[in-house]
């Protein structure tokens, strides 16, 4: 493990993080944890930790490309799944104020679970829709920051996403390296929700090509934004 720990701690040289020995034994155990669970539950196809370090805790932590971390600040990680990235983010950056959304119950034990044994605190997991949680005044235009790695169209996530956002706040789409098409695609519904593109940041994460999608919250999201469950996923806005 010490070899990998060195690979691990190349990569957040990369990013310009430095970890305690504490923060590093914390993401040790959290990989402990997902593989874990995941023999009795679907959490993640990445297994070996190499490719758990790459994959999805460097790739988690690549956010300080884009955004400014070191400073308290209210994050919303909108189908975070295993936990992915707001975790990381938090056991990187313990300042930020971390809410975990996903729309599986089991899950959502799991990410408590996690947090619990790693001992996090401001960090919560939550249970439930973006749907319906986006409609509701203490999620409402609450969040400094909305992340999410959830594989689905942009205009589609940016519907979920933006309206949890405060004025002034981001939200950032973790993509491929062959985003263009896609944003061109969403620019008009990215309007529509009151949101902006700020800027792409495009970087190399092993071979493979990522993207960070920076959306800007110029004005408040109508009030008829998200539409009901199932409908941004089945008719995405244009």
């Amino acid at each position: 493990m010490s070899n990998s720990l060195q690979n691990f701690e190349h990569g957040l040289q990369e990013l310009s993080i430095s970890f305690s020995d504490f923060q590093m034994e914390q993401f040790v155990k959290y990989y402990e944890l997902l593989i874990e669970k995941n023999r009795v539950m679907n959490l993640t196809a990445i297994t070996e930790w190499e490719e758990v370090v790459e994959k999805h805790f460097l790739d988690s932590l690549s956010l300080v490309r884009a955004v400014d971390l070191n400073r308290s600040i209210s994050v919303l990680d909108l189908g975070t799944g295993a936990g992915f990235p707001g975790i990381p983010l938090k056991i990187a950056f313990p300042g930020l104020s971390v809410t975990l959304l996903d729309s599986l119950q089991k899950r959502v034990l799991f990410l408590e679970e996690v947090c619990q044994n790693l001992g996090l605190s401001d960090i919560t997991a939550v249970h439930g829709r973006a749907e319906d949680l986006a409609q509701k005044k203490e999620y409402r235009e609450q969040f400094d920051l909305c992340v999410s790695r959830a594989v689905a169209n942009l205009a589609t996530l940016s519907e979920y996403c933006l309206p949890f956002v405060k004025t002034g706040g981001c939200f950032v789409s973790y993509k491929s390296g062959e985003y263009e098409e896609e944003l061109k695609g969403s620019e008009k519904a990215i309007t529509l929700l009151g949101g902006k593109r700020k800027k792409v940041q495009k970087f190399l994460l092993g071979d493979a090509k990522r993207s960070l999608i920076v959306i800007e919250k110029s004005k408040e999201t109508p009030k008829q934004f998200p539409r009901k469950a199932g409908t941004p996923s089945r008719k995405p806005l244009k």
